[in-house]
């Protein structure tokens, strides 16, 4: 795989959004933190300073070692990028009177800039900056203004680096995308070649080359990542893919059999485990969401090497992970900043043999399904639903129980039926129910009832790094709150969530 395009995070929360709007076009590139990039950049035909929460005035600003890279290759510096090269390169950055935040349209730009064709004047771009860039860096020349900014982009004579104080990876930025184009394409000259039958040739080939004639077990979840996962590496080494589909008593109702009986005919070799008592048992008592991730994370890593043991020949486990699971599993800050741990990701135990190929572990959602299609995976599959790897667990607040798991599987089954029958299943990028370790007071046949309480959430999103809830039709909440209320025994009491993320996540837990 190409690198091509080697993004520096400082720590933005927009970060992933640069990557985004990169791959969008079809162009590779990767995230590494400020301070932990690859010392050999020969791959790389351009690099992206991020934003970052900090101010390059403060004593803990991020400061990153540039030398193998300013001068040398083309750069885009982008809000803190900018001020970073301004403040340390004869420049100064001082505190703005009014904060810059939000939208603003360029009052200037200067004439016959490749960075600024196609963009016209007044064009809207999105800030998000307390400080602002008061005197250019040595050499620097003005490229564009807004009425309260007077250096919004700029560029260094004698080297192919740019800056901009505003954010081009957001949609608030109306041709953000053309300028990113602009630089990458036609200043850095990046090829344009990361397409979904570029990666499938090239990750069949990665593989064949890597696993050989070894044998590799994977989990299949009845998802979308790991059956595509599955079926590149079908392609590449056969029969001699093992896949494992683990009921681990999480699952959403029927879904073990129905998805053993899904993969039937795709031609994989699938070994249906019931796991269900091995994890509840482990997870009782369990009511902190890190734990209970580790925990499934560990029973899960158990089971594939209980399995895996059948033959002596197994060499590798297989996984579906995905860009987004990296990237929140990984901080600039440290550990203490991560979002949240993923069960698949962080490597395996010692006593576990095996090695771990992830052919998805660069590739975002979007991109994924795109890739799958191209295998000729059935569409319906593909449109399925993300769902956790720990499944219903972070869906259950608080500890995990028989009783509650079948509540849970009950009302899911109810919503996602529902949606399916609405026809809004498909204009949602992933819904599910949650049970709060909340009881509430209901009146059922004039009786006083003290039951449960489940949210319902339903987001769209293009790859789960941001998400929006769905509007859904008050008709439907409310047939679809009667119908569990009626035919769930213990729950007695229906909320929808109306979070976006940030500042929630999708999931609760």
């Amino acid at each position: 795989m190409q690198h091509n395009v080697l993004i520096l995070d400082f720590g933005s929360q927009y970060t992933q959004l640069i990557a985004r709007r990169v791959r969008e076009l079809n162009i590779f590139c990767e995230i590494f933190p400020y301070n932990h990039f690859p010392s050999d950049l020969s791959s790389f035909k351009a690099v992206i300073l991020s934003g970052s929460p900090f101010s390059v005035r403060g004593e803990d600003a991020p400061h990153p070692d540039l030398s193998q890279i300013r001068g040398k290759m083309p750069l885009l510096a982008v809000c803190y990028g900018a001020q970073y090269l301004s403040h340390f390169s004869g420049g100064e950055v001082a505190p703005s009177n009014t904060r810059e935040y939000g939208r603003a349209n360029l009052s200037f730009i200067k004439e016959n800039e490749t960075f600024f064709e196609g963009v016209s004047q007044n064009s809207q771009v999105w800030m998000s900056h307390s400080d602002t860039i008061k005197n250019l860096p040595t050499n620097g020349v003005k490229l564009a203004s807004t009425h309260d900014v007077e250096n919004a982009a700029f560029k260094i004579e004698g080297e192919s680096t740019y800056g901009i104080q505003f954010h081009p990876e957001v949609y608030h930025s109306t041709d953000g995308k053309q300028m990113l184009e602009n630089f990458l394409v036609k200043i850095a000259e990046v090829p344009q070649n990361f397409t979904p039958n570029a990666f499938v040739e090239e990750m069949v080939a990665e593989l064949k080359e890597k696993i050989q004639n070894d044998k590799v077990v994977l989990g299949l979840s009845g998802g979308v990542d790991s059956t595509v996962a599955a079926v590149l590496l079908h392609q590449a080494i056969g029969p001699n893919l093992h896949c494992i589909f683990v009921n681990n008593g999480l699952l959403r109702k029927n879904e073990f059999e129905s998805v053993l009986h899904q993969y039937k005919d795709m031609g994989l070799n699938v070994k249906g485990v019931d796991a269900s008592s091995r994890f509840l048992d482990e997870l009782a008592g369990i009511s902190d969401p890190e734990t209970k991730r580790k925990t499934i994370g560990r029973v899960f890593i158990e089971v594939f090497d209980d399995e895996s043991k059948i033959s002596d020949d197994v060499k590798w486990l297989a996984q579906g992970t995905i860009y987004p699971d990296v990237i929140e599993s990984v901080s600039v800050k440290g550990p203490s900043a991560t979002i949240k741990s993923h069960h698949n990701v962080g490597g395996l135990p010692d006593f576990m043999k095996l090695k771990i190929v992830e052919p998805l572990r660069m590739l975002f959602k979007d991109e994924v399904r795109r890739v799958g299609a191209t295998l000729g995976i059935d569409p319906a599959l593909l449109g399925r639903h993300p769902f956790p790897g720990p499944g219903l667990s972070i869906r259950i607040l608080g500890d995990i129980t028989p009783e509650k798991v079948r509540i849970l599987q009950e009302v899911d089954a109810v919503f996602i039926d529902g949606l399916k029958s609405w026809g809004l299943y498909d204009k949602v990028w992933q819904a599910g129910a949650i049970l709060l370790p909340v009881n509430s007071v209901g009146v059922m046949g004039d009786e006083r009832t003290y039951e449960k309480v489940v949210a319902l959430r339903a987001v769209e999103s293009t790859d789960g790094m941001t998400a929006d809830w769905v509007h859904l039709p008050y008709d439907f909440l409310m047939k679809v709150s009667n119908d569990i209320i009626n035919k769930v025994k213990g729950v007695n009491r229906v909320v929808y969530d109306i979070s976006s993320k940030p500042p929630a996540t999708i999931e609760w837990e």
